[in-house]
């Protein structure tokens, strides 16, 4: 079953085509990698998909919508849900407020409520905490819950944004270069996390330029380069695409 589907999506910035006509559907359950190398429009086409920029042509389809255009958060609330090359976390809040934010977006309640702490609210404050604290367990940040999220090393920064992407209840997850800046050790757990978020039933969609990470990690792989998609297919099969070795190594290599 197709989750997402780019229909002939383009970008252009002046004379400048970022996004050529992609054409991309992203199967349920499962984890799609976007690689290609620096400048190939993989950025631009995230910020397609979760509406902070426009097409110019083309459209985004997410669960059978049409969400072209929409706006970020009506995005995010329909269930697609994104992380940045850089870790934006709320860095004066502990590890555990920072994925308790992600908690509210599927919580109700309004200014009297909060202001007059009712019986409902402190409900509903218990059960965002419950499962804040079953996200850091699973993304293994359970004993660093009362910490300020600036004190975490990198590596454990990431894995935050992770859980607080996930406390959001995504169907679609998309993460913009997760492996940036991680160790051979933690880029291995994060292989290991992203499979696991997978599994739980969150669809995956990654750009990433460790290829350990692609490798290990995904069930397709959709190459760009120049803004155009070059190659799609199990990573057995485009790793020796010769298209992909040229964009990658030079055409004399291919």
């Amino acid at each position: 079953m197709t989750l997402l589907s780019l229909q002939g999506v383009t970008r252009q910035f002046g004379g400048l085509v970022a996004v050529d006509a992609i054409d991309l559907d992203v199967t349920d359950r499962g984890v799609t990698a976007l690689i290609g190398p620096n400048g190939a429009g993989k950025t631009t086409l995230f910020n397609l998909i979760s509406g902070f920029q426009t097409p110019n042509a083309g459209r985004v389809v997410f669960a059978g919508e049409d969400i072209t255009g929409r706006p970020p958060e009506a995005i995010a609330a329909a269930g697609l849900v994104r992380t940045f090359q850089l870790v934006q976390l709320f860095q004066s809040l502990s590890v555990l407020e920072n994925v308790q934010v992600g908690c509210h977006l599927h919580t109700n309640g309004g200014f009297w409520s909060a202001l007059l702490r009712t019986r409902a609210t402190r409900q509903v404050e218990r059960e965002v905490e419950k499962r804040a604290r079953e996200l850091l367990g699973f993304v293994g940040l359970e004993g660093a819950t009362d910490m300020d999220a600036s004190a975490l090393a990198y590596g454990q920064q990431r894995l935050l944004e992770i859980a607080r992407a996930l406390a959001a209840q995504p169907k679609l997850l998309l993460l913009d270069e997760p492996a940036a800046g991680l160790s051979a050790d933690e880029s291995k757990r994060l292989s290991t996390a992203i499979r696991a978020i997978a599994q739980r039933g969150t669809t995956v969609l990654l750009i990433e330029h460790d290829m350990n990470v692609v490798m290990n990690t995904a069930d397709t792989i959709a190459v760009l380069d120049f803004g155009r998609k070059i190659a799609e297919g199990p990573p057995a099969t485009v790793r020796e695409n010769p298209a992909v070795i040229a964009a990658y190594l030079g055409v004399g290599h291919a």
